[in-house]
């Protein structure tokens, strides 16, 4: 146990990481849920696999258990409002995507437009460590943007873009 590591201290050292910044969705009960995500990590191209870090007590986490189909969209700088939305405390969960540009996968997940990829998974496996579950996703489907514009980043608690 690391008693002695102060959890602010330790979202301040690990904010120096550089991350991209994505959207994860899925649909439960005929409700869109999303939330803004940086922890998703590519695990394994045998089979293809990426993993997303969910905390428990977010809304997104039980849907996402729950329905074992979920999508992650990669997002493009001029998708920061977008980001910033999806990761307030508090929105409403009903229409959280009616005002973010979107297409359905022919699973049912929605997908954000206008990201630099999207990618869809069906639960392989999870993992409760700490406050969150680690859910890991066999890669079903993914689309690459042809003309990708700048990477929407996080670093040190603010949105950025890198080309």
């Amino acid at each position: 146990m690391t008693d002695a590591v102060d959890p602010d201290e330790y979202r301040q050292a690990i904010g120096r990481l550089v991350s991209g910044v994505t959207v994860v969705t899925t649909v439960a009960d005929g409700i869109d849920h999303a939330m803004t995500a940086n922890a998703i990590t590519s695990v394994s191209l045998d089979p293809v696999r990426l993993l997303i870090c969910v905390e428990r007590e977010a809304r997104f986490h039980d849907a996402v258990i729950a329905n074992g189909t979920w999508g992650v969209s990669i997002l493009d700088a001029a998708q920061r409002p977008h980001a910033v939305w999806l990761s307030t405390r508090g929105r409403p969960l009903h229409g959280q995507l009616d005002r973010v540009p979107h297409h359905r996968h022919e699973s049912g997940v929605p997908l954000l437009d206008g990201s630099l990829a999207t990618i869809v998974c069906r639960t392989a496996d999870t993992l409760v460590s700490g406050d969150h579950t680690i859910v890991v996703g066999d890669v079903l489907s993914l689309q690459i943007a042809e003309q990708p514009g700048e990477a929407l980043v996080y670093f040190r608690g603010r949105f950025g873009s890198q080309k």
